[in-house]
């Protein structure tokens, strides 16, 4: 985990995540991954400018084709699940000025993430991965990223002042339409184990491996082509006096 006050050389800014490495070297991509990941993420974060915003993609309903142009060069699946990410016309006009700058460094940040991953010399991340959940607050802005099935939690005061639990983000699982439609058309196959049936898994169009219980992830390159993206969820949230912290937690110490 990591806690790093005056984020990115802003006094009223923290940058907080968790890292659930996964596969035989997922504490090396763990740690990789929560040692590197604020970093570029700053550097994207302090690099955006007004060219950036107007140059975004104009996005449709839902996500863009996974099928690149005839004659166009190969595009990373990665890449083109950013664009169906990126800004929608609408959000230019309902979210606070920070929004807009930090979704697209985010989403630039994760996705130069995985391409370090797959190129770093020393760790193998073929068959290892890592789940990210990562938020930025910001005076009362609260900005979410997410990729996994780890989860984050705001404790916060209902109108009889209890302590009620507001989940903040989606848990990535395989099985989740969205989720499970994509890697189908990519050709990876999800299904349950028969001695786990509550647990659908990622699997390789024809071998039963590795079984993947998590829809995005960091490295976990075996099936990055079936499916598998590293591509964060992104939620923003404007906080209250009601709002008391907020948890960043694994799916063990979820469950």
């Amino acid at each position: 985990m990591l806690v790093w006050e005056n984020y990115s050389s802003r006094d009223d800014t923290v940058f907080c995540g968790v890292f659930d490495g996964h596969g035989p070297l997922g504490h090396m991509v763990a740690k990789r991954v929560r040692d590197s990941l604020p970093i570029i993420l700053s550097t994207q974060w302090n690099s955006y400018t007004c060219e950036d915003q107007t140059s975004l993609p104009k996005i449709e309903n839902g996500p863009t084709s996974m099928v690149a142009p005839e004659g166009a060069p190969p595009v990373a699946l990665d890449d083109q699940w950013v664009d169906s990410s990126a800004v929608q016309e609408n959000e230019k006009e309902k979210l606070p000025e920070i929004y807009l700058p930090l979704k697209q460094s985010m989403l630039k940040a994760f996705n130069l993430m995985d391409k370090e991953l797959k190129l770093h010399p020393t760790i193998d991340c073929f068959c290892s991965g890592t789940t990210a959940v990562t938020l930025v607050k910001q005076g009362q802005n609260l900005m979410l990223g997410n990729v996994g099935d780890s989860r984050a939690v705001l404790a916060t005061r209902d109108k009889d002042n209890s302590l009620v639990a507001v989940q903040l983000t989606v848990d990535l699982k395989p099985d989740l339409p969205r989720e499970a439609a994509r890697i189908q058309q990519c050709k990876g196959r999800v299904f349950a184990l028969q001695d786990e049936p509550e647990v659908a898994r990622v699997w390789l169009p024809n071998n039963d491996s590795p079984g993947l219980a998590m829809a995005r992830a960091f490295g976990d390159f075996c099936l990055k082509d079936f499916g598998l993206i590293s591509v964060p969820d992104i939620f923003y949230r404007r906080l209250t006096e009601r709002d008391e912290f907020i948890i960043l937690a694994t799916d063990g110490v979820i469950i």
